[in-house]
């Protein structure tokens, strides 16, 4: 039997009408072909008049909800993750490498080259081979490591690493893994100078260096400790030109130096001080000009010096302007909480003093805020919410 064939029913609503089954013509008469509408309960028993149809389309036409699954990420046992362990501690120990070739290979070209020992020339074979073959070791694992692509997606495709990593940084990092020492074997003892100075094109390494500063630019302490390695690694580069200049020059700053120390130059190439002492007079004539603070005994003599002397000045200057802006944003953002505080417990304190607050107020609750007179931090909360109005009684349907 029809649920809707009584005729004291009360009216259907329908879309904001009131509407009688009766009125609009259609009768629903028992015998006639029933039909079943799925509901919570069970089936809702129908027939063919306009109200069954109308359920029966709102129970069938009930649209789905999607289901968000994970999907299992399908890739090679041999590609190696960019944001796993292993890579980060790999990618620390190729900068500490970077590093270590930023510091030898100036300073083995502008000292080392021009010393009459080829063994002082080449003390530091054993460490360079080590550093080549880590570059070169890394070339390998670049080839099998995933990325990030423009679209925000971790690609896995071997081929797609592939042809992204020769697109991108692959000449730059065979460069710097060429083997240059092994030119020692076919030359022998000679042309150390120009081994060194091969050993040049490594320093496109830091350009890798730009590229890993957005990661690690959260976090205070790491920027602060890159920030005095560059600074650090400026002045060393800038003494070793300080170095070279001194040894073209007649009467530059180590011809003064040598006769200070009491082994002065003989036809301008033979004696002088030692590398040492040379290498330390220089790092101490650039810190001093990159600091702005110089006290002369080292000084400039000839027009090439005092040249390289203002550029150094102007360099140091804007390090100054790099390295104390970052400090400061550094400090600032690490006692940003404690200078909120101290505002607040301020603001607090005027607030107090403005309005007049009796005393009682003015002491927090409990024995220890009493005791010491401390601003009651119950001022500084934030009113409680107010009640929500009661739901309007009536009937729920859910379907």
């Amino acid at each position: 039997m029809c649920p809707f064939g009584n005729a004291s029913l009360s009216p259907w609503h329908l879309g904001g009408h009131q509407r009688n089954p009766q009125a609009s013509g259609v009768s629903c008469r028992e015998g006639s072909a029933r039909a079943s509408v799925p509901s919570r309960a069970g089936t809702v028993p129908t027939c063919g008049c306009h109200p069954c149809r109308f359920l029966q389309n709102v129970f069938e036409n009930k649209p789905s909800i999607p289901e968000y699954k994970v999907a299992s990420v399908q890739k090679s046992r041999f590609i190696l993750l960019h944001y796993s362990v292993f890579k980060a501690l790999w990618d620390w120990l190729i900068l500490l490498a970077t590093f270590y070739v930023a510091v030898t290979v100036p300073y083995n070209v502008c000292f080392t080259g021009t010393e009459d020992s080829p063994s002082a020339a080449r003390s530091t074979i054993v460490s360079d081979i080590a550093v080549e073959m880590l570059f070169i070791l890394d070339i390998v694992l670049n080839f099998r490591t995933t990325y990030v692509s423009q679209s925000g997606q971790v690609v896995y495709d071997p081929r797609s690493i592939c042809i992204h990593y020769v697109a991108t940084w692959f000449f730059v990092d065979l460069i710097a893994a060429l083997p240059f020492d092994l030119l020692y074997v076919f030359n022998g003892e000679r042309e150390t100078s120009l081994v060194h100075l091969l050993k040049t094109v490594r320093l496109l390494r830091l350009l890798r260096l730009l590229q890993k500063l957005d990661r690690y630019s959260q976090y205070s302490a790491m920027v602060l400790t890159l920030l005095m390695s560059m600074f650090a690694l400026l002045a060393h580069w800038m003494a070793c030109i300080w170095y070279v200049i001194g040894r073209k020059e007649m009467e530059s700053w180590l011809h003064e130096l040598g006769k200070r120390l009491e082994a002065p130059y003989i036809n301008n190439s033979v004696g002088g001080p030692s590398i040492r002492s040379a290498y330390i007079a220089s790092l101490y004539f650039t810190l001093s000009s990159l600091t702005s603070v110089g006290f002369g005994n080292v000084c400039a003599n000839t027009d090439a010096e005092k040249i390289f002397s203002i550029c150094t000045m102007l360099i140091g200057a804007l390090m100054h302007a790099v390295v104390f802006g970052n400090v400061t944003a550094i400090i600032q953002r690490m006692y940003s909480r404690r200078s909120l505080y101290h505002t607040r417990m301020k603001d607090l304190k005027d607030f107090i003093r403005v309005h007049r607050l009796p005393q009682q107020l003015k002491q927090a609750p409990g024995p220890r805020g009493a005791q010491a007179g401390a601003p009651a931090p119950a001022l500084l909360a934030a009113p409680p919410p107010s009640p929500r109005p009661p739901k309007p009684a009536g009937i729920l349907i859910r379907f």
